[in-house]
């Protein structure tokens, strides 16, 4: 681990490996949130994807900083319906399942997702390769999971953990060393928090 952190500090400015470290910290501090159903989730992850945005500028990787960038919106929006939002009457939002009808504009989302990301990387003359594709695919996903996530909806974590095992080869063909060690983390997060989740929406 600490082979992979020095090598990660030599490779890159010492700015940008301080911002990659704190994202670093602060992804996996707001997983953990998450799971724990905890409102902190979204502060956390919104400092996270601010600098995450700003360090995929700089690797010039279109799809997942329109991605981070969403989440930082979305991240906004789940805070409110986590605190104002109500599941029946008076009571707080609570863990459930997604509807057929949310599963249908899940879907929806997820595919004008792909399409509009493809139009972009078309727009910037971006070449689509097996490695791009699979950044539309994970872009398409993850704008799916984040909003499932701000209705607190179990199937969020099948998302992130599917998004999550697909993006980790993209970070590190782009050397984002920290970035693909804190997704892999992620990975075991999500399903830890998706038994978890299950277990609470049939309480």
């Amino acid at each position: 681990m600490l082979d992979f952190l020095l090598t990660s500090l030599n490779q890159t400015s010492g700015i940008n490996f301080l911002l990659e470290f704190l994202c670093f910290i602060l992804g996996i501090l707001s997983v953990w949130y998450a799971r724990k159903e905890n409102i902190l989730v979204y502060p956390t992850g919104l400092i996270s994807t601010g600098i995450t945005v700003y360090l995929l500028y700089l690797t010039n990787d279109v799809g997942n900083m329109l991605v981070n960038a969403y989440f930082s919106v979305m991240s906004i929006y789940g805070w409110y319906n986590w605190k104002y939002s109500k599941s029946d009457g008076n009571e707080s939002l609570k863990i459930s399942r997604t509807s057929t009808k949310q599963k249908v504009l899940g879907i929806v989302i997820g595919i004008f997702t792909f399409i509009l990301v493809y139009i972009i990387y078309m727009l910037f003359n971006i070449k689509i390769t097996i490695l791009t594709f699979i950044d539309l695919l994970t872009t398409a996903i993850f704008f799916v999971a984040m909003w499932y996530m701000a209705l607190k909806k179990v199937e969020s974590w099948v998302l992130w953990t599917l998004g999550n095992v697909m993006i980790v080869p993209l970070f590190v063909s782009r050397d984002l060393k920290l970035l693909s060690l804190q997704y892999i983390i992620l990975t075991f997060l999500a399903i830890s928090s998706y038994l978890r989740w299950r277990k609470m929406s049939k309480i």
